[in-house]
Order: C-alpha cells, then structure tokens, then sequence
C-alpha cells in the first residue's frame, strides 16, 4: 500500500468526526473529535502545527555525499529511527469500533516493532485496557513502552503489578491526562501528582520512567528531582487546554534550562510533528527524540500493521533526505545551527 492509499482507506472507515486529513493540522475536526479540540475551541492543537512551519531548515550541501545514520539508542535499545508510536486510547470513542484499544495497541506494538521503532501504549478505566496492552508488550519482548494515566495511588500500584508481569524497557505516565474530564472526581483522586508521589512511582516502575507532559523548565526541574529517565514535552495534543504555547515554543527554554544544570534526562516532544522534517527541526532544537500520535492513527485505520511500516518508511526517509542537505549523516551532526528558528 502506498501512503495515499492508506490515508484514502482510513477517510472511508474513521468516523464521523476525524477527517483522517493528508495533513494533520487540528483545524478540519477543530472541538468535535474527542481528541484535539474536545475541551474548549481546540487553539492549542492548531497552534502545535503552526509553530513547527515557522521554523526553517538552512540547506547546506557542501559537505560530502555520504550515507545518512538514522539508528537511535534508548535506555540499552537501538532504533531505527528516533521517534515513536505516541500513545492513543478509547480509539472505539474518538475514531470507530474498526478498531477497539486491544486490537488498536495489538497492531501498533506490532507495526512498530517490525519497523524497527517502538510504540507507547495508552490506558483507560477499563483494567481490560491496561492488561491488553501489557499482553501484546509481553508477547514482542517488552519493546513497548506502557503509559499510565495519572490514577490515584491504589490503582497506579495494581496496574504496575501488571506492567511489571509484561516487562517493558520503559514505563511512563501522561501526566498532562489530568485535564482530561473523565478524570474528575475519580475516587482514589486521580490527576495531578507532586514530586514525592511521581519519585514513589518512578521507584516503583523499576525500570526507566517517562513523564509525558512537560511545558515549563519549572516542570521539567521537577521531573528531574521526581527521578524521571525521560520527559516529553507535550500538552496533550492540544485538547486539555486552550490558551497553552505550542510544544515547539516552549522546547528551546527547557532544553537550555536541563543543560544549565547538567541533566541527563532524555528529552522528547510532541504535538503536532507531521513529517521528518519536523523531527529533525526538533531534534535541532535540542531534543533527542519524538512522540507522533494522530498520523498513526490514521496509518492503523488504513493499513493496520503495513500503515505503521509504510508511515515508518515515511517519516524516516524524509528525515534522511532532511538531513543530507542540511551537512548531518548522523543524529549526534545535528546541531541549532541547522535550522532557523522565531522563538
């Protein structure tokens, strides 16, 4: 399948609400999909977009002509490429019941893994969500990185009991799920976590901890005393706030603010990176990788496993090519001087 007719498959079997557009930009679904939007007018999803085609890539072709090296290492795993599946749930609720989350993580954990990248699997009130998701993890040896909503105590500690059994290279939450409504009012209190409940569960993950959700360096200072391996800078997509900057405004200052203080936390972006020309933009800003969710989703709904691989293909090659004429044959050549970036 070429990626035209994947995304011409999705068009027909998606839903109602998302357009399953060529590109991905939050305004065609605005505040109707429960995704981008669904939670106030949905400017903070389009704002995620905008911000990336602001920055600009400086061609520099006098370097040589050599092959491109993609490949990626995290946490004692090598990649094809550095970026990931981002994590998605109720997919049955905000797209169609094509697909419902097991089959959904069942076919990303999958997808991704064969195309020599990983994925993130999401959660939902259903312990049947959490324990689908750990089954396929286990089944592909732990190359999946479960993602936990931010629950009350109790329920963080059942599900990691199940996390544990499947063995993932890395565990995360989505911190930035707190805005989300169905978590209000939740008994234990789920949503918002301090520093001494995030250290308690990093310590409890035993493994590397991501904390997905970063918008501030006062944030990030505090995933790092909270002991996260890894953060994301993320807003969620756009759709637990509006009024918040892109997540490409705010990368720069908490990169820097991570450096100053000599952190070595690994440090991933979201929120709307739509090519692989994007990722290398962000990679020049200073991240070491990234998070792609909506694309994917449609890869899913289009092509089920081949979608992911073609996607994959997609975005990869892109980079590559990014790279080349811009004097980088390796991830480590990617340097700020690169790009142009406004903010």
């Amino acid at each position: 399948m070429t990626y035209d007719e994947i995304v011409k498959t999705a068009q027909g079997c998606i839903g109602d609400k998302c357009k399953a557009c060529y590109i991905c930009n939050g305004r065609a679904c605005r505040n109707t999909i429960p995704g981008p939007g669904s939670k106030g007018v949905g400017d903070t999803a389009i704002r995620n977009y905008d911000k990336w085609q602001e920055v600009r890539v400086n061609m520099d072709t006098l370097c040589g002509n050599k092959d491109v090296d993609t490949s990626f290492e995290l946490f004692g795993r090598t990649f094809k490429y550095p970026f990931f599946v981002a994590p998605v749930g109720a997919v049955f609720l905000h797209y169609s019941d094509k697909y419902d989350d097991l089959k959904y993580f069942e076919t990303v954990v999958k997808g991704a893994a064969d195309a020599g990248i990983a994925a993130f699997t999401g959660d939902g009130q259903n312990p049947i969500v959490m324990e689908g998701a750990c089954k396929v993890i286990g089944q592909t040896g732990g190359l999946a990185v479960p993602t936990l909503k931010p629950w009350g105590l109790s329920v963080i500690e059942e599900k990691m009991a199940m996390i544990k059994a499947a063995d993932p290279f890395a565990v995360a939450m989505d911190i930035d799920a707190a805005g989300l409504p169905f978590l209000k009012g939740q008994q234990p209190p789920a949503g918002g976590k301090t520093v001494e409940e995030l250290k308690n569960i990093a310590n409890a993950a035993g493994r590397p901890f991501i904390l997905k959700g970063i918008m501030t360096s006062k944030a990030a200072i505090k995933a790092q005393e909270a002991g996260a391996a890894a953060i994301v800078v993320s807003n969620h997509g756009g759709r637990v706030l509006d009024q918040c900057p892109a997540t490409a405004e705010v990368l720069p200052e908490i990169v820097r603010t991570l450096r100053s203080i000599g952190s070595e936390m690994k440090i991933f972006v979201d929120g709307g990176i739509r090519s692989g020309t994007d990722i290398f933009k962000a990679l020049a800003m200073g991240a070491d990788g990234v998070l792609i969710a909506r694309p994917y989703v449609t890869a899913v709904y289009g092509g089920g496993e081949e979608g992911i691989r073609v996607f994959t293909e997609k975005f990869g090659e892109e980079l590559a090519d990014t790279m080349s004429m811009c004097g980088a044959f390796s991830l480590s050549e990617i340097t700020e001087d690169m790009i142009r970036c406004p903010f």
